[in-house]
């Protein structure tokens, strides 16, 4: 027992001894991966310099607790030595981004092998030249720190680097000979570094041998050296560049590794090489956004390995071959926006049971499966936009219950939506059943789905009141039903996430809530052509973000609230067709800057529009038509700088992010549509809205003079002031106004001439001038006499084509266009020509027709000397013809044409009318039939 005690001794000492040990060995350990102390002051001079709004660098500081900077966020020493090893202050999302400039104080980490501080922000400085100092880097991360200017060749120094990423910021490439240096080079990301002046990229890439990741997306490159088969390369991203299919040739030789293949946005035309399909280690490849045709090829089967494949917006056109169904590993399949045709059956999806993303929107596709069918797949996005599902709703959909996007938009179902399908999955973000004609009630949205959601059910039959929708919708359209009831369901259903509203072309009625201040992101309103009343409440001026406001064709009343003029980021306005009333107020033009579509359209405004609205410099619609506004008109037009450019147009659209996979994606609104006065009619305008520069105040009691400064406009497209009290002259400079196509001044008590500058607007298409008291002649010109006699009418002092009212000494006879009439004294002198003076004329004629006429046909020789003979006088008589000089005319025969010029000739007296029109003009039309010419001349 005793021996057994001792023992037990001895093994409790030996246990002490390690414990002990492991403790000391722990505490120096501990002791040794402390960071050094002149690192750690160099850290804290690099967070000194950087501006740190969101707290990214809390950890980093000189107190006790804070004192080991190896365990401040983003920092890594080395275990031994406690040198720093590692910098990794990269961002996730942009709300914690770091900005201001990177400390040379950094300059102090000699051990430094990694430093990633990519999608920070350094205000647009060049790269600092120091970082080429860290000899021992093999990590390089700065990609989006908004770093411009040229790429320090210095960075060939870092030869120990494995991986460079500089994409992502505004940086001139020049001679990046440079790269030739880092031999040991694994991945290179230069993406949207300007790389045109780089004529010898491809031998540098080239020389590095262990190379396996290469982007160069949006480099503008354009010429392609064959790179070296012996590269190992596995990803190859060249896509949004210039180049062109002669790429292939290179790229087939180095198919053998090649895993990822990106050349979207290039230039690539004509047909997919089959070769394609000799890549038989494709994992991913896209090849969208280019001009390729026919199909796709069969040898794709070949593709065991693809998991995805993009092909979206080309021309490839014939039916989906059902190899595709082999592809046994594809997982994202995207085939949108081509010409491709025919049926899809099941016999496509046969065997991709691992597929999750289906993409075939735009084509003339249909989808032939029985109502039976069962999907070998969960999808996580099926968008079938365009294709054809119909006339009933798929119940195939009935198994697909994880789905994060659903797009079955103009499918032409006509059917009613079962009640299986509303049981959506919780995770869903985005659903468009919209352009069908699906019908029947909808169910209680609101506790369905969790997260951010986007739902798009506009242009169907639905009926009944709006259903409650999940409160984290973000964009929500309607539009375009028979939905009734009121729209206060957004106040309690709806929440603070909205962007995007739509509930236009409904039935909907009563007044507006009372609760905009919560929608702080609120972008869109549309409640257009709706039953809706009542005054607007004052909470929409709470509405900072809000971009388009579309309220026409309801009967809203009142006065406009004057907290809108808060909403200064409004660029789109539609209150037309309402009982709105009031002054146009000043705070329009003083607070709402921004705007380029502004219409109060019939209405009941009053009073006169005040100068501020000349403050509207981006304005591109201004419509303030069929109100009661009365007094001159504003004498600044010349302020509106987007109507007075003529050089193309500001687009009245707005940017706006879509949540799609995770990330946001950019979306172009054009602030739905606009009812317009366009050509004599009214028509509502939504993509097109963005060509068209318009001012119409017609429909009031304007009065006084058109101003000026009108003319200044030359971008302006359609002006209208018609049935107003305008009185004066039609503007002398209205030929300044290049662009208008469509001039309406009608009903007015506009007098004097019109002016010939009108006759310079080349693109004018409508024009009415009726009922004035216009006077004078029509100006000649082939643009104003094209229209018909009703744009001139009521005008009784008007005289002229196209009008039957000749004006006074305006010949019977038409004259040919461009003619000048006789002087009164040529017609004079012409009494004097007698009859015999023609018989005589027409004798001697007939004799020295016969003489010249036979000896020039056979005499070649005299031929040709009278030619030379004709064309001296020809060129003598254009060269010395004084002003007021005549021309023969030129008939066509049998309608062909030549350029010949026409033929000088004196005034018609008697001596000069022998022997210049006569004589000369007769010698011109026997050159022309001896040359075959088909043209006749004859004397005007």
């Amino acid at each position: 027992m005793e021996e057994k005690c001792i023992q037990l001794l001895h093994f409790s000492v030996v246990l002490l001894v390690i414990y002990g040990n492991t403790t000391a060995v722990g505490v120096s350990s501990e002791a040794k991966i402390r960071c050094m102390e002149r690192e750690k002051q160099a850290l804290l001079q690099f967070k000194e310099v950087v501006v740190d709004d969101y707290g990214v660098l809390l950890s980093w500081g000189s107190e006790e607790y804070k004192r080991d900077c190896c365990k401040w966020r983003g920092v890594r020493c080395n275990k031994s030595t406690g040198h720093v090893t590692k910098i990794d202050l990269h961002i996730s999302f942009f709300a914690q981004r770091l900005t201001g400039k990177i400390s040379p104080s950094l300059l102090e980490l000699q051990h430094l092998k990694y430093l990633n501080l990519g999608g920070n922000d350094f205000g647009g400085n060049q790269i600092p030249v120091f970082i080429a100092s860290f000899s021992r880097l093999q990590y390089l991360d700065l990609w989006g720190n908004s770093f411009h200017g040229p790429i320090p060749h210095q960075l060939g120094n870092l030869s120990s680097l494995r991986y460079l990423d500089l994409s992502e910021n505004q940086l001139d490439g020049g001679n990046i000979e440079w790269l030739s240096h880092l031999s040991l080079l694994r991945h290179l990301d230069l993406s949207v570094v300007d790389l045109s002046q780089a004529t010898n990229w491809t031998e540098t890439i080239n020389s590095l041998p262990f190379l396996k990741n290469l982007h160069l997306r949006h480099c503008q490159l354009s010429n392609v050296v064959p790179f070296n088969s012996s590269l190992s390369l596995e990803v190859l991203d060249l896509s949004d560049n210039d180049l062109s299919s002669s790429i292939y040739s290179w790229l087939f030789n180095l198919s053998n590794g090649l895993v990822d293949v990106y050349l979207s946005s290039n230039q690539l035309k004509g047909l997919i090489p089959d070769s394609f399909g000799n890549m038989i280690s494709l994992v991913n490849l896209d090849l969208s956004l280019n001009q390729l045709e026919g199909g796709i090829p069969k040898s794709f089967s070949n593709l065991t390995h693809l998991q995805t494949l993009i092909l979206h917006h080309n021309s490839l056109n014939g039916t989906v071959t059902k190899s595709i169904g082999q592809l046994s590993k594809l997982e994202y399949l995207d085939l949108s926006s081509n010409n491709l045709k025919g049926m899809i059956s099941e016999e496509h999806f046969s065997n991709l049971s691992t597929l999750n993303y289906l993409d075939l929107s735009f084509n003339s596709l249909a989808l032939n499966i029985s109502s039976d069918w069962i999907p070998p797949f969960q999808f996580g996005a099926i968008l079938l936009s365009s294709c054809k599902l119909g006339p009933y709703f798929p119940k195939w959909l009935h198994n697909q219950s994880n789905f994060l996007e659903l797009d079955i938009s103009g499918a032409g179902i006509s059917d009613v939506v079962p009640a299986w399908f509303w049981d959506l999955p919780h995770k869903l973000r985005y659903l468009n059943l919209s352009y069908n004609q699906m019908n029947g009630l909808l169910p209680d949205l609101s506790l369905k789905i969790s997260g951010d959601l986007e739902i798009d059910l506009s242009s169907n039959c639905f009926t009944g009141h709006v259903p409650r929708v999940p409160s984290n919708v973000t964009f929500l359209s309607l539009s375009k039903n028979m939905f009734s009831g009121s729209i206060y369901f957004i106040c309690t259903s709806i929440g603070v996430q909205l962007i995007y509203l739509d509930l236009s072309n409904n039935q909907l009625s009563g007044g507006l809530p009372d609760c905009w201040e919560k929608f702080e992101y609120l972008h869109i309103i549309n409640l257009a052509n709706n039953n809706l009343s009542g005054k607007l409440p004052n909470s929409m001026g709470s509405l900072n973000n809000l971009q388009a406001l579309l309220l026409r064709n309801n009967s809203f009343h009142g006065e406009l609230p004057t907290s809108l003029k808060n909403c200064e980021k409004v660029i789109y306005i539609d209150l037309g067709r309402n009982r709105f009333t009031g002054e146009i107020q000043a705070w329009i033009g003083m607070h709402l800057t921004s705007l380029i579509v502004l219409s109060l359209r019939a209405n009941k405004f009053y009073g006169g529009i005040p100068e501020t609205i000349c403050h509207l410099n981006h304005i591109q619609v201004l419509d303030f038509s069929q109100n009661d506004l009365l007094g001159e008109l504003p004498k600044c037009f010349n302020n509106f700088s987007s109507l007075v450019k003529n050089d193309g147009f500001e687009a009245p659209y707005h940017l706006w992010y879509q949540k799609s996979h995770g990330l946001y994606t950019v979306k172009q609104f054009y602030g739905g549509n606009a009812l317009l006065q366009w050509k004599g009619q009214e028509r509502e305008y939504t993509k097109n809205l963005r060509l068209l520069k318009i001012i119409d105040l017609s429909s009031n009691k304007f009065c006084g003079k058109v101003p000026k400064q009108v003319a200044t406009l030359a971008g302006l497209v359609s002006l209208n002031l018609s049935r107003n009290n305008l009185t004066g002259q039609i503007i002398q400079e209205i030929g300044q106004m290049k662009m208008l196509e469509s001039l309406d001044l009608s009903g007015n008590r506009l007098s004097s001439e019109i002016p010939t500058s009108l006759t310079r607007l080349n693109y004018l298409s409508l024009l009415d001038l009726s009922n004035n008291n216009l006077s004078g002649k029509i100006p000649s010109g082939t643009q104003l006499q094209s229209f018909n006699a009703s744009a001139y009418s009521g005008n009784p002092q008007l005289c002229g084509l196209p009008l039957a009212n000749k004006c006074p000494r305006e010949e019977i006879v038409v004259k040919p266009p461009g003619k000048d009439t006789r002087s009164q004294e040529e017609e004079e002198e012409d009494r004097f020509i007698t009859a015999w003076f023609y018989i005589s004329m027409g004798f001697g004629f007939a004799v020295g027709f016969v003489v010249v006429f036979g000896t020039i046909l056979f005499s070649s020789s005299s031929g040709h000397a009278y030619f030379q003979f004709l064309d001296r006088i020809h060129n003598w008589l254009e060269a010395a013809a004084p002003e007021g000089m005549r021309t023969c005319a030129e008939v066509e025969v049998d309608q062909v044409e030549y350029p010949i010029p026409a033929m000088p000739v004196f005034s018609n007296s008697f001596l000069k009318g022998i022997t210049a029109q006569f004589f000369m003009c007769n010698l011109l039309w026997m050159k022309c039939v001896l040359k075959d010419c088909n043209m006749l001349f004859w004397i005007t």
